[in-house]
């Protein structure tokens, strides 16, 4: 187009605008570049665009999630997604497609055209590869070497196979080398590991805008010290930058790097812009904002005694667009600047005709009007114009929808997937997150949210397997405690590799008292569980103290496990009253839920929907970390419990929660003919009484309180449900008084506290369970930043969140650490007002401050970790992390937890000390953090036996100082043991069996995983823990099909360990303890010398025909093995025969008792 124009459009209401984008590109016959206000809607308009026009082409170039003049890169998976964007641009493109960016993207600088078109690295298979012009390129292009491949960016090397992780949609691949030549490319999957199909070629684009080759660097150390005078040794960034290394947060000094920048219009030469409305208003502010925080970077380095470290900020105009420069990159493109309402048209000035739709907010206050109804009414009036359109956020509220509007005896609606499908009338059903509906003259499109309110889903992320960000908890780290069967607590010192009979064998090295050692073989890792705390007195090896421990424990954990089973024995011949949902209200009480149940919660509501309707007594557990959903899962069954006509009584642990819940209540059962009370020290007495009044005459129908509720002088007339609120924090008297009060009502109990997934199964039938493990869609969007204390950052990041009227949460490690951030809140944010709170204070005093702040009255919570049981602050929405290296993994996990549980963004920052080396394992927790906030549902990191404070609480205060004495993970698997064992009847064998021992079997053979196979120490000891569970020759043939896809050609080290590992679930079969093997033969010894079946030992000694013999309660059998393989095959086929022999005696002494 010759004269570029610039013209308003008004008429353009959200969700209109991504048609008038489609016209425009079919209109003009060029590219559409939209620039949408921010990140938000930006996923919105991808979405409405691939509803309008599924096969157009739409590509987006996100911005930084970071500020301007941060600390912290962008991250990894954005800068990859920006350069594969710009690369595409550069290398071709179809004739018309959509670029979605956002303002940020759009008014900053990025690489020029040039090193784009030179930056690329392509393969062919079959063709010679230069391994180290490869490896040199992946340095400079920003990517990062690391032991497995998991993220974009990076790259492994191993002998002849390299992985690398590769910006854009192909995701990682495995270069197969032959010598120099290039053998195979195949595409992988990072969760497992595992190839997923074979590729030709590969071209690889940068990972950064910040390419470190020598002639960038010497022009970043140029421009460096014309900028800022010569670099003093306090300089870390120009110290890593000098020495070639990515520094983290260089891309703020992009300008220094590089010769020119361009902007992203250089890309799209022709293209016509369409812009989001408000755009001027907050690119103008966005350059005021960052011109702002150039001066505070500025200030801090005049500033003398400051605690971060040095910050020299790059003059804005270099990386980001002015005013004039943003109207000179735009004046030779035609600019659409879309505006929702309708405005008087004239030059320049165009109305598209939509209108923004109507909003039902009116109806929805006033409790005497049918909502629905009222739908209907505007639905029929529509309809008469044209097709309509109503969007739901989700299948299932779709279907609820439908339900409800055909009960409004409207017609038919028909269910679409996309615009293709709508017809010239008739009412069609979408999934869409529309925020807010609009209609034109032909077409009405109402959203969920108009009719309903506030909406809170986002579209499900791409599930990523959370197991491999678990290798950290599963993994031991030298120095840490660990509990082995036989011999019991010792301290892991490491890997060694010790040989015996002449041959390699790689074994744990464990210490114990009196600095004795303890060599155990990897193949018996299965022995050792972590155990779990990180002080304790190690036991002497050989001494019998442990073996004592051991068998008291077992007494205990019978008698416990029996009076489990009676318990729930007694509670299957009570009976209680049957609850059912009522039809019709039900649907429309279920409507104001307003996020999208995940999977678990629906498992969870069903489980006790079904208890309360089976006449029996519910006394179900539904565990869950804070925020996935358990309150919704008890309002449901106080709501069914209610419209039944029995009385409901909720009980919480303090005041706060109690009020939480109270509101929450309130604000769910408006409308609906309930009376809801509350009971708690808040309350005056005028009311209480009146509540307790309420409640012995049956009027008040849900009660919800602290254990005020439990004294003696409350009376209920007709008691049904009672809900119990963390009961782990209720004293031994509450919780006495709770079990009188549960023999005949149903009783649900919500915990946050998370259980391992062993005790879950051990517990299955005595009370019922029900997890929650998956977090609700997007609440694990908390944008996390890791990275060194600064306080500029911090003071940024606090204020904020001030002038975006939310709160921030301020955690430190010990309380000797409060003073200090005290100082720094008083001298650095002296506007804002700040409470401490920890644990050592008076509960009443603490309730008091947690309440205050609960209610607004103090912006910043100073507290240690007590933030991270259960507080529930939607406005809080900022949480910095003092010295984070210091928390454990699922501590970090559970505190950050605490905010972004509304729809606003949620900032965390994790910060540790200026300048000091961080532990490899710290260093590894905040990585794996850091890169959490993709992960979606299924984190659930309680399953890790992460923290270990979860179990003791099932069974009342015994079960801690046991669990003390022999470690976590072996008191749960005594505990799992002896109940199966009840219910199978076989109370009495319980303490002769012993299940938990493993055989040793020596053969001579070289048994390990060599180093120069797989170097990463913690990977080599996740493949023993795995391989130590694996038994069958279907699982083991899985295995190596594993690792042969991942680390290439096994060697012989790793096969005979697998054969070995198949050799010991036999002699475990058999009952073989201990079998050596050599060149003349094996010796065998069975477990508790003794053999499952005598006469069949016989068969087997005479099968022999004389080259077997007994001796010293020992089997002597007389071989000739010359190699290797022929003791494997040997030593396989003794054992399997003893198994057959023993699984046949066991299977006749069943069939006979």
């Amino acid at each position: 187009m010759s004269n570029p124009a610039k013209i308003s459009v008004g008429g353009a209401p959200e969700g209109f605008d991504a048609k008038l984008i489609l016209d425009e590109m079919e209109k003009s016959g060029t590219p559409v570049c939209h620039i949408a206000r921010d990140a938000s809607r930006l996923a919105a308009i991808q979405e409405t665009l691939t509803l309008f026009a599924p096969d157009v082409p739409v590509f987006v170039f996100p911005g930084w999630d970071c500020v301007p003049y941060d600390r912290v890169s962008p991250n990894a998976d954005i800068s990859a997604a920006r350069m594969a964007c710009l690369a595409a641009l550069v290398h071709g493109m179809p004739k018309r497609y959509i670029l979605l960016t956002t303002l940020n993207a759009a008014t900053q600088r990025v690489p020029a055209r040039e090193i784009l078109k030179s930056a690329a690295f392509s393969a062919f298979v079959g063709e010679r590869l230069d391994e180290k012009a490869l490896r040199d390129f992946l340095v400079r292009m920003g990517f990062a070497q690391s032991p497995t491949v998991m993220e974009p960016g990076d790259y492994a090397i191993r002998g002849g196979i390299i992985d690398i992780f590769p910006p854009g949609d192909t995701g990682p691949v495995r270069l197969d080398m032959f010598g120099d030549i290039l053998d195979g490319i195949r595409k992988f999957d990072a969760g497992t590991q595992m190839t997923t199909d074979k590729l030709d070629s590969i071209e690889l684009a940068p990972v950064s805008e910040v390419i470190l080759d020598d002639a960038a660097i010497t022009r970043f150390r140029q421009s460096y010290r014309i900028e800022f005078g010569a670099a003093g040794t306090d300089d870390p960034l120009y110290e890593s930058v000098s020495a070639g290394k990515k520094y983290q947060g260089v891309e703020h000094w992009m300008p220094f790097f590089h010769e020119k920048l361009e902007t992203l219009f250089d890309y799209i030469p022709g293209a016509s812009l369409t812009l989001d409305d408000q755009s001027t208003p907050i690119r103008l502010s966005r350059w005021e904002s960052v011109e702002d925080q150039y001066d505070t970077r500025l200030h801090a380095l005049s500033e003398k005694g400051r605690m971060g470290s040095v910050y020299k900020p790059v003059p804005p105009h270099l990386l980001y667009l002015t005013d004039d420069a943003w109207e000179q990159a735009i004046k030779s493109h035609r600019v659409l600047q879309f505006s929702p309402l309708p405005m008087p048209t004239g030059p320049g000035v165009i109305d598209a005709g939509g209108r923004i739709g109507r909003n039902f907010s009116p109806e929805r206050q006033q409790e005497n009007i049918s909502l629905f109804g009222a739908l209907a009414e505007h639905l029929k009036v529509r309809l008469e114009k044209g097709p309509v359109v109503v969007a739901s956020y989700s299948e299932g509220a779709r279907e609820r929808l439908t339900g409800l509007i055909e009960d409004e005896g409207l017609a038919e609606s028909i269910p679409i997937k996309d615009f293709r499908s709508v017809g010239k009338h008739g009412l069609h059903l979408i999934v869409w997150g529309l925020e807010h509906g609009f209609q034109t003259d032909d077409l009405t499109v109402i959203s969920e949210q108009d009719v309903l309110g506030d909406r809170l889903i986002r579209a499900p992320r791409k599930k990523r397997r959370a197991e491999n960000f678990l290798t950290e908890a599963q993994s031991l780290s030298p120095r840490d405690l660990v509990v082995h069967v036989d011999h019991g607590i010792g301290r892991y010192l490491g890997m060694e590799v010790i040989t015996a009979a002449g041959a390699a064998h790689e074994c744990l090295l464990l210490e114990y008292a009196d600095n004795s050692k303890l060599y155990l073989p990897v193949e018996n890792i299965e022995l050792l569980s972590r155990y779990g705390h990180e002080e304790g007195l190690l036991d002497r090896l050989g001494g019998g103290a442990w073996q004592a421990k051991k068998a008291k424990l077992k007494q205990r954990i019978r008698d416990m496990a029996d009076r489990l089973i009676r318990i729930a024995a007694e509670r299957a011949l009570r009976k209680a009253p049957v609850l059912d949902p009522p039809i019709g209200i039900w649907e429309s009480f279920l409507t104001r839920f307003p996020y999208q149940e995940t999977d678990d919660q629906l498992g969870a509501i069903s489980d006790v929907l079904d208890d309360m309707s089976s006449g029996q007594p519910m006394d179900r557990l539904v565990c869950g970390d804070v925020g996935f959903g358990k309150t919704e899962v008890a309002l449901r069954a106080a709501f069914v419990a209610a419209m039944s006509g029995v009385q409901v009584a909720v009980i919480a642990p303090t005041t706060l929660l109690s009020r939480q819940h109270a509101k929450g209540f309130a604000e769910r059962f408006r409308g609906f003919p309930l009376e809801v009370r509350q009971l708690s020290r808040f309350v005056s007495t005028k009311e209480a009484n009146a509540t307790r009044d309420g409640l012995a005459r049956g009027t008040v129908d849900i009660v919800i309180g602290t254990h005020a509720l439990l004294a003696k002088s409350i009376r209920f007339k007709n008691l049904g449900l009672l809900i119990v609120d963390e009961e782990q924090h209720f004293g031994v008297t509450h919780k006495e008084r709770l079990k009188q009060m549960r023999s005949d009502i149903h009783v649900l109990t919500l915990t946050a506290t998370p259980i391992p997934r062993t005790l879950q199964l051990s517990l299955s039938g005595v009370r019922d369970l029900s997890i929650i493990g998956t977090p609700p869609i997007d609440r694990l969007a908390i944008r996390t930043y890791v990275s060194e204390f600064d306080a500029v950052t911090i003071r940024e990041a606090l204020l904020r969140e001030h002038y975006r009227g939310g709160q921030s949460f301020f955690v430190v490690p010990r309380i000797s650490d409060l003073p200090e951030i005290e100082d720094f809140l008083k001298e650095q944010l002296p506007e804002l007002t700040y409470v401490v709170a920890h644990g050592q204070m008076a509960s009443g005093e603490l309730d008091d401050r947690m309440n205050a702040f609960y209610d607004g009255k103090f912006d910043i919570l100073l507290a240690t970790t007590i933030v991270e049981s259960g507080l529930d602050i939607p406005t809080a929405n900022t949480m910095i992390v003092h010295r984070a290296d210091m928390f454990g993994l699922s501590q970090l996990y559970q505190i950050r937890g605490r905010v972004g549980r509304s729809k606003t963004r949620a900032y965390a920052y994790l910060t540790t000390r200026p300048r000091a080396r961080l532990t490899t394992t710290a260093e590894k927790r905040l990585r794996v953090l850091g890169s959490l906030d993709t992960l979606g549902a299924g984190f659930t990191l309680a399953s890790q036996d992460l923290d270990i404070r979860g179990a003791g609480n099932l069974l009342g205060e015994e079960q801690s100082g046991q669990m003390r004495d022999v470690g976590y993970e072996l008191y749960q698997s005594m505990l799992e043991e002896a109940i199966a064992k009840i219910r199978a009847g076989g109370m009495e064998g319980l303490s002769e069996v012993d299940d938990q021992w493993a055989p040793q079997i020596n053969l001579g053979v070289a048994v390990l995983i060599p180093e120069a196979y797989v170097p990463d120490l913690d990977v080599r000891l996740g493949l023993y823990r795995r391989l130590s569970s694996l038994s069958t020759k279907v699982e083991l043939e899985g295995f190596a099909a594993e690792l042969i896809d991942r680390f290439g050609k096994l060697p012989k080290e790793v096969n005979t360990l697998l054969l070995v590992v198949r050799i010991k679930a036999m002699c475990k079969k058999a009952g073989i303890a201990k079998l050596d093997g050599g060149p003349k033969g094996a010796t065998i010894q069975f477990h508790n010398d003794k053999f499952a079946s005598p006469d069949g030992l016989v068969t087997f000694i005479k099968d022999q025909r004389g080259l077997a013999k007994v001796k010293d309660n020992k089997i002597v059998v007389r071989r000739d093995w010359k190699k290797d393989s022929d003791k494997i095959k040997g030593a396989f086929a003794i054992a399997r025969d003893l198994a057959e022999k023993a699984i046949a005696a066991k299977k006749a002494k069943k069939a006979k008792g």
